[in-house]
């Protein structure tokens, strides 16, 4: 196993386990987990691009009494390795990450009510970290995101959800692969601070809806001393919803 470290999430409600040199979450997994409110009772979810573990760790914490099984799926051995690690020392029994690609995961398709990911940021053409665990983690490597959406999309029932965080610069070509698969298109613009452009977005959808697209208020992170604003703190420390 990689030298790690042990990190937490939701101000110390969540144990996590992240390689000291290479991936590691960042307050968008965090908000990606909050955006998913319509969890039901024996749902099943999946981690497409799982990562170190944080989304689905949030998710698992959330909803402990409620789903019937999270499912995580990441490329890097190491990594699905420390976040079974999470999932156990957390005690969430209904988690687990299988090491695969997602696009050859094995898994059946259209069989989850939800569906999140948190895709890598970066094309081939645009720097990358020297780091060969951010490097794999932030950059398309053989696919592109189009692709990365339709894999996920395969992996959803009728009428279950896709949920994803990306950078703001890439909401039309996100929207361009959900048109004629996916409706009810909910974004939450996610702002640094006021008077910035918004760097990311969450984006939530419903498979075979025709329900027209939606564009929440924005979210501003940080106040102008640096500090979480008001809201943020209750998502990113308090667990609350998006």
């Amino acid at each position: 196993m990689v030298d790690y470290s042990e990190d937490y999430l939701l101000d110390k409600q969540i144990k996590i386990f992240q390689p000291i040199d290479g991936y590691r979450a960042s307050t968008d997994a965090v908000l990606l987990a909050a955006a998913m409110n319509k969890i039901r009772k024996n749902d099943s979810i999946l981690d497409m691009g799982s990562g170190t573990g944080a989304v689905s760790l949030c998710l698992a914490s959330r909803f402990s009494d409620k789903v019937a099984e999270i499912v995580g799926v990441e490329i890097q051995p190491e990594l699905a390795e420390l976040a079974n690690k999470s999932a156990q020392a957390n005690g969430f029994a209904n988690l687990r990450y299988v090491n695969a690609d997602i696009f050859d995961s094995g898994l059946p398709f259209c069989s989850f009510n939800h569906v999140f990911t948190n895709p890598p940021y970066f094309e081939n053409n645009m720097p990358t970290s020297p780091k060969k665990g951010k490097a794999t983690a932030h950059t398309f490597k053989q696919k592109a995101l189009p692709e990365w959406i339709n894999a996920c999309i395969k992996m959803i029932q009728p009428q279950g959800y896709l949920y994803m965080v990306n950078r703001a610069e890439a909401l039309d070509e996100i929207l361009s692969c959900m048109a004629g698969k996916l409706g009810e298109v909910t974004v939450f613009p996610i702002y640094s601070k006021n008077n910035q452009q918004a760097k990311r977005v969450v984006v939530c959808a419903r498979k075979d809806s025709k329900a027209p697209l939606r564009i929440m208020p924005p979210l501003v992170l940080h106040q102008e001393n640096g500090n979480y604003t008001e809201c943020a703190e209750k998502i990113l420390r308090g667990g609350a919803p998006l």
